[in-house]
């Protein structure tokens, strides 16, 4: 059973991080501290675990990094306490049951006294989101520490590296990236990392589970 890890806990805000399901998936579970409102951001698996976790705080949003299993194994059930769901309109065709609403680039989600900003980044799939809230960065499976998340063709994988390149790492280097699976990193250390991986030549047809530093 995932247990749950406070990753931040600073004044008016805590995440607890819940790593689930066999892929070792992360949910995240942000809390505004003035208010008690949350949102959830995926739904891999032990749904009980999550509802668990819901437990004092007044939900407001279950939003989707993406749809691939291993981060909505959970969500049939969750569906059952009402609360609203968020994705983006791309990643619709792999959902049972539509979101109440669809997201954009640039958006604002506000919960309490906290805001996350929606950032499109396809490339792992077309209608992949990350989150980011003053200094934390939630990542879904577009950025690890180490490279990208997992492409299926080099389009893909150019694809992936221009969300990063031009969405994530505009942001601060100290900014901490929270991934779909695994530990968290410092966008600085990606943003060097990456560097080193551009300067290099690369077979045309990489792609794949690919890392800064060794592809």
């Amino acid at each position: 059973m995932g247990k749950g890890r406070a990753v931040v806990d600073r004044e008016g805000l805590r995440v607890q991080r819940y790593s689930l399901g066999p892929y070792s998936t992360n949910a995240y579970l942000l809390i505004c501290k003035k208010t008690g409102e949350s949102v959830l951001i995926d739904a891999p698996a032990e749904a009980e675990t999550i509802m668990k976790a819901l437990e004092g705080t007044k939900p407001r949003y279950i939003l989707l990094t993406h749809t691939h299993l291993d981060h909505i194994g959970a969500l049939a059930e969750l569906r059952s306490l009402k609360i609203p769901l968020a994705a983006h309109a791309a990643e619709r065709p792999n959902l049972s049951s539509p979101p109440e609403f669809f997201l954009e680039d640039g958006e604002k989600i506000c919960f309490g006294q906290q805001e996350l900003k929606v950032l499109h980044t396809p490339g792992h799939t077309k209608g992949s989101l990350s989150f980011y809230l003053e200094g934390f960065l939630f990542s879904g499976d577009t950025l690890f520490p180490g490279g990208p998340g997992k492409t299926v063709s080099p389009a893909a994988l150019k694809e992936i590296i221009a969300s990063i390149t031009r969405q994530l790492f505009t942001l601060p280097d100290h900014t901490r990236v929270f991934p779909g699976h695994g530990e968290d990193t410092v966008l600085k250390k990606e943003k060097e990392a990456y560097k080193i991986f551009a300067s290099s030549p690369h077979d045309p047809n990489l792609c794949g589970d690919v890392t800064w530093l060794s592809d």
